[in-house]
């Protein structure tokens, strides 16, 4: 009998409707995917970031988000998320060394893009245009976890 093992690289692509169950079902695709190929050493923080980059999709857009995973060989993985919006928010729109700082203790929001800065490995975003819903715009941010990453910090 010949034994098959999934190839390294491999991407899965999702479009999420604007609903508030979107960030459910991208950590669900998450888990399946990292369950999948045996990643599960960056499963908890790509879970995570996965979902607080599809709730900000959600929150501040009013259009469709897409989703990417991207296995890019030797245990990196990229996950990039679009939406309708062209702005580019904090840590996304400074070169990596640019720290963005801690929300308050009491502020209501403001953390989920400082984890990513805390438990990506790198991060970038990129304004695709005027972000109108059915000219294919918006923005794509993403961010990369690396091999030898074995639990969140």
């Amino acid at each position: 009998m010949v034994t098959v093992s999934p190839p390294d690289t491999w991407v899965y692509a999702l479009r999420l409707p604007h609903d508030p169950r979107a960030a459910r079902v991208a950590r669900m695709t998450v888990r399946a995917a990292l369950n999948g190929h045996g990643m599960p050493e960056v499963l908890d923080a790509v879970e995570l970031l996965t979902s607080e980059l599809v709730t900000n999709a959600y929150r501040h857009t009013k259009g469709p988000a897409s989703l990417r995973l991207t296995a890019l060989g030797d245990g990196r993985l990229r996950v990039g998320v679009w939406d309708t919006s062209c702005h580019i928010p904090a840590p996304f729109d400074k070169p990596l060394g640019d720290r963005v700082a801690r929300a308050p203790e009491d502020a209501v929001g403001g953390r989920g893009l400082f984890l990513i800065q805390e438990y990506a490995d790198s991060w970038g975003g990129w304004a695709l245009g005027d972000g109108l819903l059915d000219s294919g715009k918006g923005k794509l941010l993403w961010f990369e976890v690396g091999a030898g990453r074995t639990a969140m910090r």
